[in-house]
């Protein structure tokens, strides 16, 4: 990383001025907008909203499903008292990007779900508005992430072919600011924590441009300060400190300035919670109380939105989930925008943050070849160096941007993957090694695995703090009058898992059944309410049997949509709640068991 992933604040030394809002858009289906010159301006654009996915709004099959480069354009005043540096920073632009600033390209970017920085010290004019151009591209392959490919229609049409099962919603999803820093500045900070009685130490270390002094200052909740140290790392002693409890969060400000004597150069504030994280045995520790992970998978899903970030939905989502006696989400299959994780860390939800590894086996049905045995050799292909190096990249990124939250208490870093060879063991490995090495605060590491990852069969379980499944016993397997055979096969898979003796926790990541919530049937049918029911209890009497057990992560928070297909009736139908964020049945089912779990 060459650039701050600081998220944007203003104070006396640092501005952010928020761009969002209508912004120009055109289709480049032929890929001449490079040849033409479109990054000077757009030929013939209409309007986009920004942040939001462009495919919600069309009338058109060919423009909600449109594969290719396509680009934005939009005028941003640069005032004539800016000084020091200037940059762009997008939220994400999915899948990739290249940013121009009056003409000129300035960065390039691989990874849709993470920000893009871009100095445009040297290029932006004072006093006048300059030209922002984005070139973006949503084409999937299988050298970056999440994966898939694209198939060309007979009318000439490229069609996105996911290996994942949400639509490859694109589009710049998340906000874009103009940032303005000193030119020597800020850059970075990381936080560690080492509780002692009441006590705690917050251990920290700071990055900045420039040769100055650096003063840490931690404040409580009133504002008051409550200790401060001097240099770029040190331990800042915290007596009687509040800590940072799952549900019942508390939030201390950190100050960190860069000054010469008196003279303060630069100031960045966030907030933190003092909180620790450990893995002993079967138990998964957070302040060395033991916690049971009640919650959801989720999607960045909306009507209208796409992927978009909205404050407005996350306050519904996050109250909805709290209705549930929830405790827990994953950011599946992506990390989410910044926003989300500032708004658990008020709410003291905790948070699997998973990077957007996903679709690392070669179907587009990957949700129902789970449990078939079905190998792709994915691992085995030519394409596989390059996507280990976009995928360490997106790991050093993602852990970046989000190692300072106290809701992160774990880092996902793939989603159903094949792990049943030793290239994908030796892929993995390299993967977790990686994050481990450059994670300050050593959270425990994870990844969700499917069927096909049996206990005598995966090569790569080894290598996680705790072990992720991903189980459909009851809807994909023996579903429908078949339950109880399914019932049957479930604990035998745990009955196998169990004989292994691997004294980690096993958080169970996906479960759920696809429900109309107009459907009733007595007796129940899949599909109805009365079934998903039926179907929850069945998992939940299995997860009680067994110790090792730690949590239930349930899929899917909300209804979202995905790519077409004759098993998908307008989307994923899988959630507690519907796209419009409106209980099913099951909802009052989890409440109740939730609130004494």
């Amino acid at each position: 990383m060459n650039q701050s992933l600081l998220f944007p604040i203003s104070n006396d030394y640092r501005s952010c001025i928020n761009l969002d809002g209508l912004w120009k858009f055109q289709f480049d289906p032929n890929s001449i907008g490079t040849k033409e010159n479109w990054n000077n301006h757009l030929p013939k654009p209409i309007s986009m909203p920004v942040p939001a996915s462009f495919a919600t709004f069309f009338t058109t099959k060919e423009e909600r499903d449109y594969c290719g480069d396509f680009w934005y354009e939009t005028e941003c005043f640069v005032p004539s008292n800016m000084t020091g540096k200037i940059y762009l920073r997008f939220g994400s632009v999915t899948h990739r990007a290249t940013i121009f600033c009056n003409g000129v390209e300035i960065t390039s970017h691989e990874g849709g779900f993470l920000p893009i920085v871009a100095d445009i010290t040297s290029v932006a004019i004072k006093g006048q508005k300059n030209t922002i151009v984005v070139k973006a591209n949503n084409e999937l392959n299988e050298k970056t992430l999440p994966c898939g490919t694209v198939m060309t229609l007979k009318n000439g049409n490229k069609l996105a072919k996911p290996y994942f099962d949400f639509f490859n919603y694109a589009g710049i999803h998340r906000s874009v600011y103009l940032v303005n820093t000193p030119e020597d500045a800020i850059e970075d900070y990381s936080v560690t924590y080492t509780l002692k009685g009441k006590d705690a130490v917050v251990h920290y270390d700071t990055v900045s441009r420039g040769n100055h002094d650096i003063t840490v200052i931690l404040k409580d909740q009133e504002g008051n300060e409550v200790c401060r140290n001097e240099g770029a790392s040190g331990d800042l002693y915290v007596t009687n400190a509040h800590l940072w409890k799952v549900r019942n969060a508390y939030l201390y400000t950190i100050e960190v300035i860069l000054h010469d004597g008196s003279t303060v150069i630069d100031s960045y504030e966030d907030r933190i919670g003092i909180r620790t994280v450990r893995i002993d045995g079967t138990k998964i520790l957070i302040n060395e109380e033991p916690v049971y992970l009640k919650g959801f998978g989720k999607h960045e899903d909306f009507d209208i939105l796409g992927r978009g970030f909205n404050w407005a939905i996350a306050k519904r989502d996050f109250e909805c989930m709290k209705w549930t006696n929830a405790n827990c989400f994953r950011t599946s299959h992506y990390p989410y925008a910044e926003e989300w994780y500032r708004f658990a860390d008020e709410e003291g939800f905790l948070i699997i943050d998973e990077v957007a590894a996903v679709g690392m086996m070669r179907s587009t049905h990957n949700f129902a070849a789970a449990g078939t045995g079905q190998y792709t050799y994915f691992f085995e292909t030519p394409t596989v160096p390059a996507l280990l190096k976009n995928h360490l990249t997106q790991v050093e990124e993602m852990i970046q941007r989000d190692k300072n939250h106290p809701s992160v208490f774990s880092f996902s870093l793939f989603n159903e993957p094949e792990t049943t060879s030793t290239y994908a063991h030796d892929y993995f490995k390299a993967i977790f090694d990686h994050a481990r090495n450059i994670d300050p605060q050593n959270r425990p590491m994870t990844g969700a695995f499917e069927k096909n990852s049996a206990p005598e069969k995966c090569l790569c379980y080894m290598l996680c703090n705790f072990i992720c499944l991903n189980r459909y016993y009851g809807w994909y397997i023996s579903g429908g009058p078949e339950i109880s055979d399914a019932e049957w096969k479930f604990r035998d898979e745990m009955n196998r898992w169990q004989a292994k003796d691997l004294n980690v926790p096993f958080v169970f990541t996906e479960f759920g059944t696809d429900t109309l919530p107009s459907e009733h049937s007595l007796p129940s049918i899949m599909w109805s309410q009365e079934y998903q029911d039926e179907y929850m209890e069945m998992n939940f009497s299995v997860f009680d049997s067994y110790d090792f057990i730690q949590g239930e992560l349930a899929w899917n928070f909300a209804d979202f949509q995905t790519s077409e297909g004759i098993m998908r009736v307008n989307g994923n139908k899988k959630g507690v709640f519907t796209r419009q964020r409106q209980p099913k049945d099951v909802a009052f089912v989890m409440k109740k068991r939730w609130a004494d779990k």
